[in-house]
């Protein structure tokens, strides 16, 4: 035991100190480390920085991009639109299938890749559906990393597997490309099962303001009568036809028609003028109080739906939701009714209320003339309010959700991330790489700006993961890596096979956690060989442990794609702790179980 390992140990656990007690933000824990490193000379200065520099660092970096240009060209939008076909509103089955999804193509391509990619689809299913994002990325994230398991392309340690295994100048004989599939299928599914079952108990159920409903909370304390979205459904043999104007829908019940479904879904009609007329078998959308939704439903003979339906994706919070404008002293409003305005028409947003002074005004809106200073709380699709605020008439109180889709793009983005992948797959080319190619090709065919490109990076996982590349280098160059395993080792003697594996099993998720899992594979491989040689067991299996245990890495944000989840979800270090924990216990039984099983 060197002063060196001592003050490696004593680094590991002040990071260890930092991340569960939150003294400081993950990120300036990173920091912290690229700083503190160098000045106790455990690693040189170019170490301390190379992290940043680093074939992971970079390659998550490109692949977030390529997720925001498919995102910005709405193929995440087409994606969320299949799993919700299969999933429904069922929290288990869409946390099913995206981690599930996720998982197998971690099988073909580096975990971090998959997981960012779909990070954009997750983050709208959840806002869709009202199911708090946190409670999908975890399962999404573990899924990813165990998803690296299916073959032996599927993560670094199992790439490396088959040159490892050399021992006393014997090479051994190669696992091919499935040879570890059956155990990576029944890790993936305990992880499936795990979430299933104990998800409700052990992930975090907090919401953002994005999936709370149409309007922001700032709104809702000003404008709390106003009500929500409700769907209902026109009879098919209701007969009375008649123009909007004349149901007076908004002086009788205070609510306000936003949308008509009709044609079974081939025509949808947003913020319909007054003349419009209802028909028989249309489905409409109102804004208003359920109290008032629920009466009008039972005078007019309508059904009130429990859900959106017909509109669950186009009027979901990801597309559709209530703004507040202001109107300017140059605005073309002034002096002008709504009604003369044809702000319906020309623009498809509905008005719901009006602000004035301190009067709310939520009925006659068509007849009130507009001036300077008043609010105007409108409904509408954010693409359209994109396109308002690019006006000098009004002034949103709030940012603009959503974004203007470069649907045109889509072929280009898609394109993009096949040649990444076929450059990754097929000409093996290095991963960041083929990557910064993809996400090149992006910018330079215009699926997304570079200051898109550039917004689009989450900086803080960047930090994070500089960061703790160079605490695992500490831990190499010092030696603690190696004292540590030949300590354990030296103590087990001549171990049965299932000891012999669980001891192998945690060792290697010990290093992988606080070190890379690419220091602790090349290190630990050779060692659990010969420790197999010694106890009569397989070194083949032995070997093969050590690159699927590196996969286990659960209890705190220190592997990438945890860090990459962290804020998008935002997860705190304790719920990790509290969702990893369980985890790692059954990956461990799991793995054992199927090693002596199935090799």
């Amino acid at each position: 035991m060197t002063p060196e390992i001592l003050t490696v140990l004593a680094v590991l656990l002040l990071a260890i100190l930092l991340f569960i007690f939150e003294w400081v933000r993950v990120d300036v824990v990173g920091i912290i480390m690229m700083v503190l490193l160098p000045l106790l000379g455990l690693v040189t200065p170019q170490q301390a920085i190379s992290g940043l520099s680093s074939n992971a660092v970079v390659s998550i970096i490109a692949v977030i991009i390529i997720g925001a240009g498919l995102d910005k060209t709405g193929v995440m939008n087409t994606m969320a639109r299949i799993i919700l076909r299969f999933a429904g509103k069922s929290e288990s089955r869409i946390m099913t299938l995206i981690a599930g999804t996720v998982a197998v193509i971690s099988g073909f391509m580096q975990n971090i890749g998959a997981a960012a990619l779909f990070l954009p689809a997750a983050k709208r299913i959840g806002n869709q559906t009202g199911v708090p994002v946190g409670r999908l990325l975890m399962p999404m994230g573990f899924c990813a990393i165990i998803g690296g398991c299916l073959t032996l392309v599927g993560s670094s340690p199992l790439i490396l597997l088959n040159d490892l295994m050399i021992v006393g100048g014997r090479k051994y004989e190669a696992f091919h490309l499935f040879g570890v599939t059956p155990l990576g299928l029944l890790l993936v599914a305990a992880a499936l099962i795990y979430f299933i079952l104990f998800g409700r108990f052990i992930l975090p159920n907090r919401s953002s303001e994005e999936n709370s409903g149409p309007m922001s909370s700032v709104l809702t304390g000003t404008y709390n009568n106003i009500g929500s979205l409700y769907e209902l459904a026109v009879p098919a043999d209701w007969t009375n036809e008649a123009p909007l104007r004349s149901l007076d829908i908004r002086p009788i019940y205070f609510c306000t028609l936003v949308a008509i479904c009709r044609g079974n879904g081939k025509q949808h009609i947003f913020a319909p003028s007054p003349d419009e007329t209802i028909r028989p078998g249309d489905e409409i959308v109102v804004v208003g109080p359920p109290e008032f939704a629920e009466i009008m439903a039972r005078d007019l003979s309508w059904e009130l739906r429990p859900e959106l339906t017909s509109f669950a994706e186009e009027l979901s919070p990801n597309n559709a939701g209530i703004m507040e404008g202001i109107v300017t002293p140059r605005s073309e409003f002034m002096g002008k009714t709504l009604a003369e305005l044809r702000i319906r028409e020309r623009f498809q947003v509905s008005p719901l209320a009006i602000f004035r002074g301190d009067k709310i005004f939520v009925s006659g809106l068509s007849d009130i003339i507009i001036e300077s200073g008043d609010a105007l709380l409108l409904h509408g699709r954010w693409e359209m309010f994109h396109l308002l605020k690019g006006l000098p008439d009004l002034v949103f109180t709030e940012t603009v959700k959503g974004e203007l889709l470069r649907t045109d793009k889509a072929w280009l983005a898609v394109l993009w991330l096949a040649v990444a992948l076929a450059m990754i797959l097929g000409f093996h080319v290095q991963l960041s790489i083929a990557l910064l190619t993809g996400a090149l090709g992006m910018v330079l065919t215009k699926v997304l700006t570079i200051d898109e490109a550039y917004q689009s990076v989450d900086w803080m996982t960047v930090f994070l993961l500089g960061g703790l590349i160079p605490l695992g280098m500490a831990f190499e160059n010092t030696g603690a890596a190696k004292f540590i395993a030949d300590t354990i080792m030296a103590a087990l003697g001549t171990p049965t096979a299932l000891v012999l594996l669980s001891v192998i099993g945690v060792l290697t998720s010990f290093f992988t956690l606080v070190a890379s899992n690419v220091g602790a594979t090349v290190l630990l491989v050779p060692l659990s060989m010969n420790m197999a040689l010694n106890a009569g067991v397989d070194p083949r299996v032995a070997a093969l442990t050590v690159a699927v245990a590196a996969s286990n890495t659960f209890i705190l944000p220190t592997h990438q794609v945890n860090a990459l989840i962290m804020r998008p979800g935002g997860y705190r270090t304790i719920d990790y702790v509290k969702s990893g924990a369980g985890m790692t216990l059954l990956y461990m039984v799991v793995m054992v179980s199927g090693l002596m099983l199935f090799y």
